[in-house]
């Protein structure tokens, strides 16, 4: 069964109009939540006038935007709702290269909502870069916490004898993923629930990663990583994954770090558990200081500054 024979009537609607909106070379490159929220507080950013402002920008708009056939399939189907005399959609579609994907509409503040943003793209650069420069086969690969699914169709779009799982807790990630690898057309993406690895048997040739990173006081799936200052999930997924990557196999994880007075605890705590008779890694910075805004809140008094790094592990024994 392929990815649209499991969509449901309301799924069929998304999908549709993802269609209709590639057919419209429609495009939007989503910012931070806070870049979105100031857009969208200029005079010209209060109501939509075209579907870059409904479907990107999330901002409301009249009755008559879209043609009466589409509005009232989208309300049937709950991809639109009513909005003080309005309407406003649930979803947002962001472009990344010639894909589009659907995720939650904005604000997130949903427990269970899908994001797609900034460091979505930094993570699809890394998983780029990786098949770039590594020309081994790639039988089995998995995408940990998929989210949209990005890291799942950059991947099986990029290896197409490659069977390829999107994991999950979160049903809302899921139902999205399918969507989006159905507008993709990659067939070789599975979409299961799990949580970490804990559902998925065997080893991978590939592991990529892009956990949420924050501690979030509303417990957000996208957004609450858990642990120490949001670096619990990180570590377990790198507990989990070494152990189910095969000889050669590495995994890719793209993640955030709370510095603490000039160290950075998550490669303390990571380091004692590669070994080097059996990994080879790398580690680097790709951003420096995100999400300084953050450092207002509670437990992140003594943080000097929220890092995005990349954590790269290969089994060499």
């Amino acid at each position: 069964m392929n990815q649209e024979e499991q969509l449901s009537a309301n799924d069929l609607v998304l999908l549709q109009l993802g269609r209709r909106l590639q057919a419209d070379g429609y495009r939007f490159i989503t910012p931070t939540p806070l870049t979105h929220q100031r857009v969208n507080q200029r005079d010209e950013g209060q109501a939509a006038d075209g579907l870059r402002d409904v479907f990107g920008w999330s901002r409301p708009f009249e009755p008559g935007l879209l043609s009466a056939d589409e509005q009232r399939q989208l309300q049937d189907a709950q991809v639109i709702d009513a909005f003080d005399g309005r309407l406003k959609s649930r979803v947002r579609w962001s472009s990344l290269d010639d894909l589009l994907f659907v995720h939650s509409g904005f604000p997130t503040d949903a427990a269970d909502s899908v994001f797609f943003g900034p460091d979505t793209y930094r993570f699809a650069q890394l998983i780029h870069s990786h098949l770039q420069q590594n020309f081994a086969p790639i039988h089995r690969a998995v995408d940990i916490g998929c989210g949209a699914g990005v890291g799942a169709i950059l991947i099986g779009r990029a290896r197409r004898e490659a069977q390829v799982l999107a994991v999950d807790i979160n049903p809302a990630a899921l139902r999205l993923t399918t969507i989006n690898a159905a507008l993709a057309e990659v067939a070789n993406v599975e979409v299961r629930a799990s949580d970490v690895l804990q559902g998925v048997d065997g080893e991978f040739d590939l592991i990529v990663a892009n956990p949420p990173y924050m501690a979030d006081p509303a417990g957000r799936a996208y957004r609450h990583g858990g642990g120490t200052l949001g670096a619990g999930l990180s570590l377990r997924i790198v507990e989990q994954a070494l152990n189910h990557l095969t000889p050669g196999g590495s995994l890719l994880l793209y993640t955030g770090v709370a510095m603490v007075d000039g160290r950075d605890p998550f490669l303390d705590t990571v380091l004692p558990r590669l070994d080097e008779k059996r990994f080879g890694w790398t580690y680097r910075e790709l951003d420096p200081d995100v999400f300084g805004e953050e450092l207002l809140n509670p437990g992140y008094q003594r943080v000097d500054r929220i890092a995005v790094v990349a954590l790269t592990v290969t089994r060499t024994g």
